[in-house]
């Protein structure tokens, strides 16, 4: 009895396939029940907005908590993007990238923590991230609009065989 090489490729990266379908279902269980906590954490925050004097505590740590949510979000947008077309579209990952880097200097220019190195730090950093998904925006566009290549590779010149 042989086993073919392709035979056990083929049933490696089945195997491969199955695992990460396991693991991103795991990590998007992970991402659903913290966007749940989040939320009924926003709406008991409520309470804590009308009672306390001052507005500028209360409203800032609600802008943090939603902005942390809108990465919740866009990390869990990337994962059922993956399990509807397996593979992962970088605009989804670099959103949540940019939100992130906004949610930080939102937080240290209110602490007045912010020092110019770091201002241009980050401002580098929006800058090649808002560059790098105005270029897959531009990517993603093409491929859809462009039709399937002709040599009987599917997408990213990876075989479908």
């Amino acid at each position: 009895m042989s086993i073919r090489t392709g035979d056990l490729r083929h049933g490696f990266i089945d195997l491969f396939n199955k695992v990460i379908e396991v693991v991103f279902g795991v990590i998007l269980l992970f991402l659903i029940v913290g966007m749940l906590i989040g939320t009924a954490k926003l709406f008991l925050n409520i309470k804590d907005m009308v009672t306390v004097g001052h507005v500028t505590g209360s409203y800032f740590n609600t802008i943090s908590d939603v902005l942390s949510l809108f990465i919740l979000v866009e990390l869990s947008r990337s994962l059922v993007y993956y399990f509807d077309n397996r593979r992962f579209r970088i605009t989804f990952i670099v959103d949540a990238g940019i939100v992130f880097v906004l949610r930080e200097i939102m937080i240290k220019l209110y602490q007045d923590k912010l020092t110019v190195d770091h201002v241009y730090a980050l401002s580098a950093l929006l800058l090649v991230l808002g560059l790098l998904r105005f270029g897959s925006s531009l990517i993603f566009e093409r491929e859809r609009v462009s039709p399937e290549p002709e040599s009987g590779s599917g997408k990213l010149g990876i075989r479908n065989d």
